[in-house]
Formats: C-alpha cells, structure tokens, sequence
C-alpha cells in the first residue's frame, strides 16, 4: 500500500543555494515542495496552487517578502506562512511588522528547528486560518513622498469602500502595525507602512535596535 505524501510548501526565495538546499530538506521530509524566485513569482504559482504552508524570505527583489506576507495573509489567510530573512535571530521571535506566523533565522538556526516549525504549522493550521479570520490583513504601504508643505504622506485605499485618501505622516514608527478610520465609511483600516529597505540581510555584527517610537498619522483632507 502505497504511503500519502505530505503536504505541499512553496518556498520563496531570491537565492538559488537557498532555494535548493530548502527543497532537498523538505523533500528529504516526505514534503511535496515547489518553489518561487520572488514574491511576484509566489503570487502567480498561489493562483494555479494552494499550498498547505508558504516559507518565504523577506529581502527579494520586485517583491519583498514583507510585501508578499501581507498580500498572502489578505487573499489566502487559510495558508500559514513561515517569514525567514539573516537580518534578524531566531530568539526575536516574528519581527514586528512581518505578517507571519513563525520565523526561521538564516544562518542562525538549525534545519531541524525548520522542520519542527512546518509541522506544528500543519497541525494548527485550522486554528492558525480561524485567527487570521478574526481581523483584518494590514495592507502594505509605500510612501508617497512629501506635499508641499514639506510633509511626508502616504495614500491608503480603503478595505471596504475601495475609496482612497491621504493621510501625512508626521512620526515614524517602522515595523508596526497601523490603524486609521476610513475618512468615508465605518471601517478600520489596518496598513504598514514600506521599512523594507531600512532592513540588512544578513544581520550586521553592530546592530541597531529598532525605532519602537510613536508613529503619528494624521488625515489630510
């Protein structure tokens, strides 16, 4: 009799090595595995393909994978994902403003720490995608600039009501989580605004902490 195969995982990354080394450990596993070279790449296999788990890297190119994270927990939030990246330690636990629901260390953790994840992540994945469900995926945001007062802004486009509305950005409070009320309906929008570039992979020796400040948003109209 022949034996089930596990469970699907795609796996996002820019890098080749990475890439293959992952494949040939989750195939090693019994895992089915595909694999994507960017987050746009993800998007496209995610329409033909629903993965039980997605582990992707955050620094890529076109796509960051904190961009991808946000996307896939908005339009697939039944799949778990796992966010991986150099740029931080695994004792961080998932780095603010990453939208994922564990976080493997590059180069700083073990494969069999991976495996361990992949399986706990399949085993609670119904109550992982109940969770997920309880509140709104937080859209990535891109900034805009600066009006000509000199002030930094960004556009949000509402989650509800589609409609879009700017809002200046006076503080910065990178990888947090936001919340503003729709200028035009009832509805919380929850948003990120872009840090990728302001995170290096792999870790440098001499760290910086992150900024933990407030960051205040007001509603331009």
């Amino acid at each position: 009799m022949a034996i089930a195969s596990k469970p699907e995982i795609l796996v996002v990354d820019d890098e080749v090595a990475v890439r293959d080394s992952l494949a040939i450990l989750l195939q090693a596993s019994g895992y089915n595995v595909s694999v994507a070279v960017n987050g746009f790449d993800a998007l496209l296999q995610l329409k033909r393909s629903v993965p039980a788990i997605v582990i992707s890297d955050l620094n890529m190119p076109q796509m960051s994978g904190f961009e991808f994270l946000s996307v896939v927990r908005r339009r697939f939030p039944q799949i778990p994902v796992i966010a991986m990246s150099g740029a931080y330690h695994s004792e961080d636990g998932v780095p603010g403003g990453v939208i994922a629901d564990a976080f493997y260390a590059k180069g700083h953790s073990n494969p069999g720490m991976l495996l361990g994840m992949v399986a706990g992540l399949i085993e609670s994945s119904v109550a992982h995608a109940v969770d997920h469900g309880r509140e709104s995926a937080p859209v990535w945001i891109p900034r805009n600039g600066k009006d000509s007062h000199g002030i930094p802004y960004i556009v949000l486009t509402c989650t509800d009501c589609l409609r879009s509305f700017p809002l200046s950005v006076t503080t910065e409070d990178l990888q947090k989580i936001q919340e503003t009320a729709c200028l035009f309906c009832p509805n919380t929008v929850r948003y990120i605004i872009d840090f990728s570039l302001s995170i290096a992979s792999p870790r440098p020796d001499a760290e910086v902490a992150p900024v933990r400040g407030a960051i205040k948003v007001t509603a331009r109209v």
